[in-house]
């Protein structure tokens, strides 16, 4: 039974710089990215790789049209090396160049055909949410289904993950709250994964600690503060990375996904949505489980008693940026059942890794809660 890797090589310069010199970028490499992020920080080194902005396909999160308009432009040349610069949504995208073959972005998605790495991935991240960098995931909607698939193979791994703390100057506050509690998602869900061990807890209790320290930091400091706290969350997204890149993601994520597919909510944000009221509802299903384990952890951190871990968990991560009702986002009430429904028929992957695999009805319960 396999219990831990990471394939991806991982590095840190203290600058673009330094990092594009470090690897001789050139006319052979083709480059995905963040317009705003890559114009500020890349193009006045004048590199002579072919670039593509991530906008050119759509705004908000991939989905498998954007794809496939990705992958006819970068099969018109031949390139060996794939650099992304980005947010999860740029990483998830480059990973698909990876893979042999013409086939469009829903084949390789449901693995209707051979999935075959044939070309190198740099993956660069620009926030500190996603760890994609780090992971074998790929996710986009699908949207013939106005849901998200995620594709799981070793296949799409980065080779190297090169963290450089100071692109996430550039992060506006609000995404850079909402991707810092995305980190800790991925790692509070991985450590009551199923798969989890003690090499993937490990990862995911640093994770939480240095992101709940650096919220904590903020509250008192102000939110500029978080530019003295750059490389601890860029690292602390990586951490979560590995974490869940090994022992996988659940419920919180499965149920984020028709509100994303459908309202086009990013990917940090809907999942916030959901996260204290999965927890809580799994001390309901299983309160003698591991995730006794993991209220006495959040309990020592949080200084706080175990049985008010998740409200003062709440409390913390409102002081951060407030939620919103699932209303809100125009969600409407009769969905409720058909979100549960269309998650449950879906997301398998990530229901068989939640630390209780719920039922449609436990998960219109979530949803009526959150309405």
């Amino acid at each position: 039974m396999k219990l831990f890797q990471q394939k991806s090589v991982i590095e840190k310069y203290d600058d673009v710089k330094s990092f594009v010199e470090a690897y001789n970028i050139g006319a052979d490499d083709f480059i995905l990215a963040t317009k705003r992020i890559y114009e500020t920080c890349f193009a006045p080194l004048n590199l002579k790789a072919h670039v593509e902005y991530k906008s050119k396909y759509g705004s908000g999160e991939p989905t498998d049209v954007m794809i496939d308009a990705l992958l006819e432009d970068f099969r018109q040349g031949d390139y060996k090396r794939i650099i992304a610069i980005g947010g999860g949504a740029v990483i998830d995208m480059a990973k698909i160049l990876v893979l042999d073959g013409e086939a469009k972005a829903e084949s390789y998605y449901r693995k209707e055909v051979p999935l075959r790495k044939v070309r190198t991935l740099l993956a660069v991240p620009t926030t500190c949410g996603a760890g994609s960098e780090v992971s074998n995931v790929s996710i986009t909607e699908i949207t013939s289904i106005h849901s998200k698939l995620g594709l799981a193979v070793d296949e799409i791994y980065a080779d190297e993950a090169v963290l450089i703390p100071e692109l996430l100057r550039e992060l506006p506050y609000e995404f850079f709250a909402t991707s810092a509690i995305d980190a800790f998602i991925h790692a509070i869900e991985s450590f009551v994964s199923p798969k989890a061990n003690l090499y993937t807890e490990m990862f995911s209790e640093k994770a939480m600690e240095m992101i709940v320290h650096g919220f904590r930091e903020i509250i008192a400091h102000g939110k500029e503060y978080r530019m003295e706290l750059l490389e601890d969350f860029l690292v602390a997204s990586n951490l979560a990375g590995v974490a869940f890149g090994n022992a996988g993601t659940g419920m919180v994520h499965a149920m984020s996904y028709p509100l994303s597919g459908m309202y086009h909510v990013a990917h940090g944000e809907a999942n916030y949505q959901f996260l204290t009221a999965v927890f809580a509802a799994y001390q309901k299903m299983n309160p003698t489980g591991k995730i006794i384990r993991l209220n006495a952890f959040l309990a020592k951190m949080m200084e706080c008693d175990e049985a008010v871990v998740y409200e003062k968990l709440q409390e913390l991560l409102d002081q951060i940026i407030s939620r919103k009702k699932l209303r809100e986002y125009g969600m409407k009430e009769e969905e409720i059942h058909s979100f549960a429904v269309s998650v449950d028929a879906s997301q398998q992957r990530l229901l068989n890794q939640s630390y209780v695999k719920p039922t449609i009805e436990q998960m219109e319960a979530v949803y009526r809660e959150l309405y």
